[in-house]
């Protein structure tokens, strides 16, 4: 599992995630002479809103955070924990219109208590969350910031960073080439000279293998063209590019497994 996979979205999921389990040990209801339990004692409240909303959540984070997506009857494991969390805000929500249910209340009246107040919100912000982050773009962005490059190395130090890290080399954006006349070993122009121009990429008979770096998660598919991705290439993990094609490149994992990456921007070389 890699936790630079998730998203701002995902964030926002284990928030209210974590505020839905904080309002199940507060007031649910309250009335004059008469208890106020919390959602522990009410066996079916607690299941449907509180603990259905915080497996839906886990779900989610979980779902992001594998390589490959696993199915729940016949569901994504992601989509599966989407539906319980729909469920835990549409349970919630008729909840507090008829708080007392079938309990017995002798002809007191009930009141809404801070339990079902805040798991109302946190469960309707918990489902906004984990239903909205495939459409907003601004959700999908990387929850953890890349870890800054690597500073280069003396020729023949061990390699730091991640997976397979080259090491002696500074990170350059895939395709850019070197200073026209610039010695061997000598660091290239800063951002902005003739050397971070970027220039076309190789030819595919130039091709030679590389490390790289993407900016955000990017979806590895198969090499048969198939749809479904076979693995998703998390930032700030080392990648090795085995082959070009066209604008795409052919990748390896750290599992081993290959599969084509069709989009190659803002990758960073190692």
């Amino acid at each position: 599992m890699n936790i630079r996979s998730l998203t701002r979205g995902d964030g926002v999921v284990i928030g209210a995630a974590v505020v839905l389990f904080i309002a199940s040990f507060l007031d649910t209801y309250g009335g004059d002479g008469s208890n106020i339990p919390n959602a522990w004692d009410n066996l079916g409240l607690l299941m449907s809103v509180y603990i259905g909303g915080i497996a839906g959540a886990a779900l989610i984070v979980v779902a992001r955070a594998l390589p490959q997506p696993r199915k729940v009857v016949g569901l994504d494991l992601g989509q599966f924990g989407v539906a319980l969390t729909v469920f835990a805000a549409w349970t919630a929500l008729w909840t507090i219109f008829d708080p007392a249910g079938s309990i017995d209340t002798n002809g007191f009246d009930v009141q809404r208590g801070a339990g079902l107040i805040l798991g109302l919100i946190a469960a309707l912000v918990l489902a906004g969350g984990a239903v909205a982050t495939p459409l907003v773009p601004p959700l999908q962005a990387a929850l953890l910031p890349a870890p800054k490059p690597v500073a280069p190395q003396p020729y023949g130090a061990h390699p730091q960073g991640g997976y397979g890290y080259p090491g002696a080399q500074p990170q350059q954006p895939y395709g850019a080439q070197p200073q026209p006349g610039q010695p061997f070993g000598q660091q290239p122009a800063p951002h902005g000279g003739p050397a971070a121009q970027a220039a076309p990429a190789p030819a595919a008979g130039d091709f030679s293998p590389f490390w790289f770096a993407v900016p955000v998660p990017r979806q590895l598919f198969a090499e048969d063209g198939s749809p479904n991705p076979i693995a998703e290439l998390a930032p700030g993990t080392w990648y090795l590019a085995v082959e070009q094609r066209g604008a795409a490149l052919v990748a390896q994992t750290q599992d081993g497994r290959r599969g084509v990456l069709q989009d190659t921007s803002g990758i960073q070389r190692g």
